[in-house]
């Protein structure tokens, strides 16, 4: 007896691929569906061909789900990633702020362009491979941290919406990577576990934003070069290469404070600055987050105190949550180093995420 229809998104990794094969061993009539979202050869990148978008790993999750006896297909979404995912990239880097690809991919991307397709397939639901795990709890779908604290993925599905969440299914979030690969390994798919991981963003396999910009948009490197560097107290201590190709935290930037290692800590877009200071420079007790999506509540209350992750391997703080209009004010309880404008915050109470946005200069 099927517990239902699920269409299954595909990378040809892994975890995509064991999730797949987990829920079919479950009961689910699975069908596969691997999103082509960018052609390496168009980025310009002197990296060979890999990751998710590779005809490699299109036929790596078409084979698995040929040995399962599930159908499978290939969905081109490249024009609407690359007019909304790109070009918020560039967008965002010229602004003077580090964006967050991945989770803009979740939440307006991947999830409707599988939602659509899950409908025109009349399927009941859709899956990833995603290392998190969802409930219904009040009415509410919750996605909570995976038992794997090393391969948690929580942080990158904050702005995934209800209506989405309540028709997802996320299989590896009860399991440890271990787990995964001894799967694999017992299943006879040695190759698949042993494959090497991509963390590089999709669309830069080279992994070299700065080039990827330059090549983006014409011209960049000769309108930002030859700013200045500044100290925290706007003394001018040296030239940089221009401020889009710098981030927050960043270190070995060509210029030094002495003998304390020197940090980026602020980008001025508008001058061309970037203001550099020590590690202790760069800490931060408070912040603000836009474009707020809520998980667990329709909403924070006044005083919440919450566990605050600025970055995807960052432990996350404790804070205490304040409205501020449509915004959050955060209020770390202890100094917080590298918070960058652009970034997601994700919030959570205990395990369980329970909003998160994006990191705003104020």
């Amino acid at each position: 007896m099927s517990k239902g229809k699920v269409l299954m998104a595909m990378s040809g990794g892994i975890d995509s691929t064991m999730a797949s094969l987990i829920l079919h061993e479950q009961g689910y009539e699975v069908i596969g569906l691997t999103m082509k979202t960018w052609d390496y050869e168009s980025s310009g990148g002197s990296k060979k061909e890999t990751g998710c978008c590779s005809l490699d790993s299109i036929n790596d999750a078409r084979q698995l789900a040929v040995d399962c006896g599930f159908p499978h297909t290939v969905l081109d979404i490249r024009e609407e990633f690359g007019d909304f995912i790109i070009d918020n990239f560039v967008d965002e880097y010229i602004a003077g702020r580090t964006p967050n690809p991945c989770v803009l991919c979740n939440t307006h991307i991947k999830w409707e362009a599988l939602l659509k397709r899950a409908d025109m397939l009349k399927c009941d639901y859709i899956a990833t491979g995603h290392y998190a795990q969802i409930r219904e709890e009040n009415g509410r779908h919750i996605v909570s941290k995976g038992i794997d604290d090393n391969k948690d993925q929580s942080y990158v599905l904050w702005g995934v919406k209800q209506e989405c969440l309540k028709r997802t299914l996320f299989p590896m979030g009860k399991y440890h990577k271990s787990d995964i690969k001894k799967m694999a390994y017992d299943r006879g798919y040695k190759a698949l576990a042993e494959k090497n991981e991509s963390y590089e963003i999709c669309f830069i396999p080279d992994n070299d934003y700065r080039s990827f910009l330059k090549r983006r948009v014409d011209g960049l490197e000769e309108r930002v070069k030859g700013g200045d560097f500044v100290n925290t107290k706007g003394e001018v201590i040296g030239s940089h290469e221009g401020y889009p190709f710098y981030t927050i935290g960043q270190r070995r930037i060509g210029v030094s404070l002495g003998d304390d290692p020197t940090y980026v800590i602020e980008i001025n877009p508008l001058q061309n600055m970037i203001v550099v200071g020590t590690k202790e420079d760069l800490q931060r007790q408070e912040m603000f987050v836009k474009s707020v999506n809520y998980s667990k509540y329709p909403e924070i209350k006044d005083g919440m105190i919450c566990l605050v992750k600025v970055r995807y391997k960052h432990k996350g703080e404790l804070a205490t949550i304040t409205n501020d209009g449509d915004n959050l004010k955060v209020l770390f309880h202890k100094k917080v180093e590298g918070i960058a404008p652009g970034q997601s915050a994700a919030i959570y109470e205990g395990d369980d995420l329970i909003a998160g946005g994006f990191i705003m200069k104020k």
